[in-house]
């Protein structure tokens, strides 16, 4: 299956604004409402299910760059069951 990108945004930002950013996600996940993301250029609004799988990844990239992805991902229509398994964060 061929992904399609319907929505990207990358670029350098304090922790403050990107903490501002996570909770305002994290706010509209534990709503139950969409999330909306915004650009200026574009703009897409998901509404996820009350089940969405989570990914959490910690990966180096050649050598000294590290990341932290995390991803939310469902199918349009579907509400998967919950997967065993916790995620804390320290």
């Amino acid at each position: 299956m061929t992904e399609e990108v319907i929505f990207e945004f990358e670029r350098r930002q304090d922790r403050a604004e990107i903490a501002a950013l996570l909770r305002s996600v994290a706010d509209s996940l534990e709503s139950g409402g969409p999330i909306t993301l915004d650009s200026g250029a574009e703009r897409v609004t998901l509404d996820p299910p009350a089940t969405p799988t989570f990914e959490v990844k910690a990966e180096r990239e050649g050598g000294d760059e590290l990341s932290v992805e995390f991803e939310l991902e469902w199918h349009e229509g579907e509400d998967a069951e919950s997967e065993t398994g916790e995620l804390s964060v320290e």
